[in-house]
């Protein structure tokens, strides 16, 4: 993970010196300092392009920046995928529909260096992202809309969320909209969900929205002349968020494959399969990240890369996590917690979305040349 540390560095400078400095116990703790520190070294801006005063990373830089911070703080970097999700998507969407009001609130989370949360998961089995339960109902000015995202990353720290809506149309089938509310909005409030000690630091709560006013201007609704062009800004945005969860949770992984080499434990053959089998998750990470940056155009196909890399990710990163434990030994797994919490946390790559049923109807679509967007 040499390059990772280097990229991370020097992009953003201190931030994983800081980290560093606490135990991973006090970095994985709710309430502990990560978040915190993401911010203040300009973590924040990390894909807002220079023009906006952020860092400007490409695809690959962000990758390796990733995975180098989910080595050292796996609940940071499981909360701030969402937010480097939510940036991707929204400047994604920005340059396909060009808006002032837009424009000027990419302007406020660069300058302000704002955390955004994501509010397009929801929990439970076989929910899709792009079939929203929050519902909205047309109003003087704007929408009401009413619901709950659990579990929504960033709850606490969250200055922006940016929430997928069902809005009504005239036909009654609803269209996906996208809302854009400050923290502080009336009607929407924070309630614990987290019950598990396991990436409590990632601020993963119930955020409820009761009867929450949307004015126009915070409320990205499709345009029937621009819905092309959305629907490839759709595509770019969950190819970023495949992207960031291959990098986030092979840098998890990365900390105990990390220990294994340093311990030298196992064989040399063990070994050296052990850092094959990450090093090839990184490199299909890596290979992704080249695709998003060559800006070919196909996003629907970019978007099937994506999720073929997903599951070759998905599927390396818990082998390893699972071979390294056990090259560790039984002493070193009940001496301390840190093998353990770092297993517990790689499996929860496996619960982003897509499900795997939703994952393989989306691949069989990419395959024989359907659009992938739709499943």
């Amino acid at each position: 993970m040499e390059a990772d540390n280097a990229t991370c560095d020097a992009l953003l400078p201190g931030l994983r010196e800081s980290l560093s400095k606490n135990s991973l116990a006090v970095l994985e703790a709710e309430n502990g300092p990560a978040i915190g520190l993401f911010r203040c070294y300009g973590g924040t801006g990390l894909l807002v392009p220079s023009s906006y005063g952020g860092t400007g990373a490409t695809a690959q830089d962000a990758a390796r920046v990733v995975r180098a911070l989910g080595a050292v703080a796996p609940s940071m970097t499981v909360a701030t995928m969402m937010h480097h999700f939510s940036i991707g998507s929204l400047f994604a969407i920005a340059r396909a529909a060009p808006s002032p009001e837009l424009e000027a609130g990419l302007g406020h989370i660069a300058g302000q260096r704002a955390l955004v949360a994501s509010g397009f998961a929801e929990g439970g089995l076989e929910r899709g992202i792009l079939n929203p339960t929050i519902r909205a109902r047309h109003v003087d000015g704007g929408y009401v809309i009413s619901g709950a995202k659990k579990p929504c990353s960033l709850a606490h720290s969250m200055d922006l969320l940016t929430a997928s809506v069902a809005l009504p149309t005239p036909s009654g089938a609803p269209v996906l909209g996208m809302a854009l509310l400050p923290a502080g909005t009336p009607g929407l409030t924070v309630h614990p969900f987290w019950s598990s000690h396991v990436l409590a630091g990632a601020e993963s709560h119930e955020v409820r929205l009761t009867e929450v006013f949307v004015p126009e201007e915070q409320m990205l609704a499709p345009v029937p002349e621009l819905t092309g062009r959305l629907a490839q800004a759709q595509a770019i945005g969950l190819t970023w968020f495949q992207l960031i969860v291959c990098a986030a949770y092979t840098g998890v992984v990365g900390r105990l494959v990390r220990r294994v080499q340093e311990g030298a434990r196992g064989s040399t053959a063990d070994r050296t399969a052990l850092a094959v089998r990450l090093e090839s998750a990184a490199a299909l990470t890596d290979g992704l990240a080249r695709r998003l940056d060559d800006d070919s155009g196909d996003s629907d196909a970019v978007l099937g890369h994506a999720l073929v890399t997903r599951r070759a990710v998905q599927d390396a990163v818990l082998d390893s996590a699972g071979q390294a434990v056990e090259l560790l030994g039984g002493m070193a797994y009940v001496s301390s917690s840190e093998p353990a919490y770092l297993l517990a946390a790689a499996q929860a790559i496996a619960f982003h979305p897509p499900s795997r049923s939703r994952a393989v109807d989306s691949l069989a679509a990419y395959f024989t040349g359907r659009p992938v967007l739709t499943q």
